[in-house]
């Protein structure tokens, strides 16, 4: 294995994780519009929250895809080959939610809700699939000497993936919730706090059973027993940190808790995976490895130039429109023209 790479292994993984970062709190807002909305202002609220950033917080997906397609095409095979129907519903999830948001803007206020829905559901349905299946990745597949995968419906859905994607749904749900008591005023605020009070009991258990599967279904804790044990320490941590914040009304705290607990979780996947990059349930010889799923050294080079050329603007643009709308969105009864 090459320095360059370990790097771009690294560098895909940080694209994840600045991912579900992101798009986590606005998966999070977007379940929020349904579930904790009581009314079509409180909706609208909610929704300006992520109005100038959803889209762009896209982007980081489709880099994590774009650069794991050009630095890894093995991987980028097997994986979309092999999880066709899984990413297939993920892009149905991510098309319905991108739609309402659109959509719901030119409907009249009775006919809005099947647009509510329709963003509710699909934004709920991105991190579950996601959740599917990173834990399948993480558990092995029936993966062949030649990357193909043979796999069964119950090789998709069993109960560990069933877990990862519920607890993936909680922690972005959470997420977005903190979110929203962060960047709102009036009711909606105060009752964020309070659902995501009662929801963090239901993640610490989801979190308890996850563990107990990943020592049971997966082999981390024997190849990576340090690291996979700190970073369930700081999973844990992270998260009563924020359940902390959100018991002592300090949002800031609870919003950057519940990020980081999202990277915490995405580190262990990828440490947890290292050196390999798509586990065999056949045979471990099968395993595909970092060091012959990549592209040749010429091309890792080029594109290790061009990132550090075009990140530094990228996140520049991304803090300073963070900048910009960084106010509080207000009941629509409480503004005043």
């Amino acid at each position: 294995m090459t320095n360059l790479q370990l790097l771009w292994f690294i560098l895909i993984g940080i694209l994840f994780a600045g991912f579900f970062f992101l798009e986590g709190f606005d998966f999070g807002v977007g379940m929020s519009v349904q579930t904790l909305a009581h009314n079509e202002k409180e909706k609208n609220q909610i929704i300006r929250t992520i109005g100038p950033f959803w889209d762009g917080n896209e982007v980081w997906l489709l880099t994590a895809g774009g650069a794991m397609f050009a630095s890894f095409p093995y991987w980028y095979a097997s994986l979309f080959s092999g999880f066709y129907l899984i990413l297939l519903l993920i892009l149905v999830g991510l098309i319905i939610r991108g739609v309402s948001f659109e959509f719901r803007e030119h409907f009249p206020e009775e006919r809005k809700g099947i647009w509510n829905w329709t963003l509710t559901i699909g934004s709920g349905m991105v991190p579950f699939f996601f959740g599917l299946m990173f834990v399948n990745m993480i558990k092995g597949m029936p993966l062949g000497e030649e990357g193909n995968m043979t796999a069964t419906f119950t090789d998709y859905v069993n109960p560990f993936s069933v877990v990862g994607g519920v607890v993936l749904t909680l922690l972005c749900y959470l997420h977005g919730l903190n979110y929203i008591a962060l960047k709102t005023e009036g009711p909606i605020r105060a009752r964020a706090r309070n659902y995501a009070s009662f929801f963090y009991w239901i993640l610490l258990a989801s979190l308890v059973v996850f563990v107990w599967m990943l020592y049971v279904k997966t082999d981390f804790f024997a190849l990576h027993f340090v690291t996979t044990v700190g970073l369930l320490i700081g999973v844990v941590l992270l998260t009563l940190t924020a359940m902390a914040g959100v018991f002592k009304g300090k949002e800031q705290l609870a919003f950057i808790a519940s990020g980081l607990t999202l990277i915490a979780l995405v580190a262990l996947i990828f440490t947890g995976l290292f050196p390999r990059v798509m586990i065999s349930s056949i045979d471990s010889s099968y395993d595909l490895l970092i060091a012959n799923a990549s592209s040749s050294p010429y091309t890792l080079k080029i594109m290790s130039y061009l990132s550090l050329t075009i990140l530094p603007f990228v996140l520049a643009y991304t803090v300073w429109s963070y900048y910009i709308f960084r106010k509080r969105v207000r009941h629509d009864s409480a503004i005043e023209e």
